[in-house]
């Protein structure tokens, strides 16, 4: 498990949602992460139209959700998440950092990017937002033993 949290500890329910989420995603816990979200929830990661999203819409319920999983996470050796700064407000929380994804073949690539989550009255996730440009995080693609 890789959780590099140097932002604000203070608790709330969106922020503890977060961690949680990328708590299970780090250790590979498919089924842990879609517990946590509410049936009706959207993932949008990135958010707008991608590789993962072409028309942009979100990967809504927890079918789909899980697909998405299938389709990047799945696919990873290994994630590590480290949070430089975390906003909370309302039923949200915008996390600040970068996402390290290491990729089969012995490369890995760095996501800078907002992290958005948001819950509802019963503690799960109705949205999680991740704003991040394709094209800086292929811009950082080397090889696993080379330095950030």
């Amino acid at each position: 498990m890789k959780v590099d949290w140097s932002a604000p500890e203070q608790s709330h329910p969106a922020r503890d949602a977060s961690r949680r989420s990328m708590d299970a995603v780090s250790r590979g816990a498919k089924d842990e992460w879609l517990a946590l979200f509410a049936p009706d929830a959207v993932v949008e990661d990135p958010v707008g139209p991608s590789l993962f999203d072409p028309d942009g819409k979100g990967h809504r319920g927890h079918a789909a959700i899980s697909a998405f999983w299938d389709t990047t996470v799945a696919n990873a050796e290994r994630i590590e998440f480290t949070v430089r700064d975390s906003f909370a407000a309302g039923d949200e929380v915008a996390n600040v950092g970068t996402i390290t994804t290491y990729l089969p073949g012995g490369q890995k690539l760095d996501t800078d990017g907002v992290f958005v989550y948001r819950i509802g009255p019963d503690g799960l996730l109705r949205s999680l937002r991740a704003h991040w440009e394709f094209d800086r995080a292929m811009a950082t693609l080397r090889p696993i033993s080379d330095s950030p």
